[in-house]
């Protein structure tokens, strides 16, 4: 295969770009083309992004679109969240370079900053929650995306269009916080920029505050926070203009919805959110504390379950990306009173952590542990090496309705093993703090576990 980037013709097909089978044409733009390609070696689709040749050679501009083309080429493989996109592969084609992702079927979230096509506000928050989860891990890698605005963010709907989730992608305007390499300041779309950033200045995580801010603007809106007819006026507005409340431009707006908003597009860079976790804080508040109605959105949020899970003793150790895989891997389970998880005897092929309520354990009709939010049962007989040992040797009784977290084999097989990993020091911790209350008992019989 070819690695130069022309389209190799291949019996009346659309052709290749280096080793990858182009489907079809996604689209285009001034700088770059975007293809469906067949990675066949991963046995995957991808997208590949293709500069545009005419672009490089530009005496002026060439330089600058091949920084662009760099810096996302250094990410190849580095990020791995599921609301961020992933850089698979980059080629330094001389001719037209390229970067292959993370092909993400839908749209952006720029169809839906129409004033004719807005998304549920509720939906809005809980895209904003992940949207900041996902920017702080960025973050964590040394990195501020610097260009986040709609366009930007794919929209992954289901088969009626219904958005159900987002990913961060274009990372061609990133700054490195760890690179060596000079990089181009100034970057950006000027709706979404904050002040420090027109100016030059030496950024950190509140840039990308300012910008998520105003995408949220946009998405309640219909309208970015600012317009004007020139960018000097623009660049003026952002700089000496506050602007107005999204509850002043759409109706059922709450207060609260403002007040998130308008903090993150405060003019200083100190009067904005002191971090991504307490910007996301602030998006599931809003709906955890009933100021956003749920709507559309009936069942249990995602931001929920993760901010559930991050009180939860157990998950103690795990990070961002382990936390959302259990969010969508686990399965969620609501429990009455008097509900038998486990009786004796039965095998054990599914273990259970215990995020809301309690369950009582009973040996022989006798009650020896009372277990409450974040421990975990049944994960003895599920880690057993043979069936006889998987056999329940106690009865497990919901004592209070209860939520619970619950793995299968199959299951816990789908998670990275990374997750796993975090699972079984998770495991390893309870182990030893049985058995430390084990000898507890032992030493002094009347000691009520």
């Amino acid at each position: 295969m070819s690695d130069i980037g022309i389209d190799i013709e291949l019996g009346g097909g659309l052709g290749q770009i280096g080793k990858y089978q182009i489907l079809q044409k996604l689209g285009e733009g001034a700088t770059s083309e975007v293809f469906l390609c067949r990675d066949e070696f991963f046995d995957r689709t991808v997208a590949l992004k293709r500069v545009r040749s005419s672009m490089l050679s530009d005496a002026m501009d060439g330089p600058i679109f091949a920084r662009f083309f760099a810096a996302e080429a250094a990410l190849v493989g580095r990020l791995h969240h599921p609301n961020v996109v992933q850089i698979h592969d980059a080629v330094a084609d001389p001719v037209a370079p390229y970067v292959v992702m993370e092909y993400v079927p839908g749209t952006t979230l720029k169809q839906f900053c129409r004033p004719d096509a807005l998304l549920p506000l509720e939906l809005i928050v809980e895209i904003g929650f992940k949207l900041a989860m996902a920017l702080g891990y960025v973050y964590r890698q040394g990195l501020i995306h610097r260009d986040v605005k709609p366009a930007n963010i794919l929209a992954v709907t289901d088969p009626k269009g219904l958005v159900t989730d987002v990913k961060i992608t274009d990372f061609g305007s990133v700054l490195n916080l760890e690179a060596d390499a000079t990089q181009v300041h100034q970057v950006g779309s000027l709706a979404y920029m904050p002040p420090e950033q027109l100016e030059g200045a030496v950024l950190d995580s509140r840039a990308d505050m300012y910008a998520l801010g105003a995408v949220l603007y946009h998405l309640i809106s219909g309208k970015p926070p600012f317009e004007a007819g020139s960018q000097a006026v623009l660049m003026n507005q952002i700089y000496n203009v506050v602007p107005v409340g999204p509850s002043t431009l759409r109706t059922g707006v709450p207060p609260a919805v403002d007040e998130v908003v308008l903090k993150a597009l405060a003019k200083r860079p100190e009067d904005r959110y002191a971090n991504w976790d307490a910007f996301g804080q602030a998006l599931s508040d809003l709906i955890a504390s009933h100021k956003v109605p749920r709507g559309q959105l009936q069942g249990v949020l995602d931001s929920e379950r993760f901010n559930l899970l991050r009180a939860l003793d157990f998950f103690n150790s795990f990070g961002d990306v382990e936390l959302w895989e259990v969010v969508h891997r686990a399965k969620w389970q609501r429990f009455p009173f008097g509900h038998a998880l486990y009786k004796r005897g039965e095998e054990g092929r599914t273990f259970h952590i215990i995020a809301q309520g309690n369950v009582e354990v009973y040996r022989n009709g006798k009650r020896v542990a009372l277990l409450g939010a974040g421990t975990s049962v049944g994960e003895m007989a599920y880690l057993a090496p043979n069936p006889e040992l998987r056999r329940h040797s106690t009865d497990v009784v919901v004592s209070e309705p209860a939520t619970t977290i619950s793995f299968t084999p199959d299951t816990m097989a789908a998670l990275s093993q990374g997750c796993r990993h975090h699972f079984d020091e998770a495991f390893i911790r309870v182990l030893v703090r049985r058995l430390h209350a084990a000898h507890e008992r032992l030493a002094d019989p009347r000691r009520i576990m």
